[in-house]
């Protein structure tokens, strides 16, 4: 398994919070948005947004336009554009052990 994989794989399906960082990357790569848009159409906290975002950043799976006073706009980076089957064989294993089925190994 590449490095790439497997630090989508940990940030994704290994901890808690993947559901979530997963739920917006989806939604980020559907428009790029700004938190508080993320918060109003996923259902969650503004500072769950913020948190995760944070994390996101940190690891290079999202990039942002804005600041000093305006929103900033969070986009996919280029690493999940650049990675997108390995970002989407992730999510349909998280949707298999979800759904009970056993899922392909990445």
């Amino acid at each position: 398994m590449r490095e790439v994989e497997r630090a989508l794989y940990w940030l994704l399906a290994g901890t808690m919070g993947g559901t979530n960082r997963v739920r917006i990357l989806q939604s980020l790569l559907k428009k790029p948005q700004n938190t508080n848009q993320l918060a109003k159409s996923l259902h969650l906290d503004f500072k769950t947004i913020q948190y995760h975002l944070r994390v996101m950043e940190k690891n290079d799976l999202v990039t942002y336009q804005g600041g000093d006073g305006f929103p900033k706009i969070y986009f996919p980076s280029q690493l999940i554009e650049d990675n997108i089957e390995q970002f989407q064989s992730i999510v349909a294993q998280i949707e298999n052990r979800k759904n009970g089925k056993e899922g392909n190994k990445v």
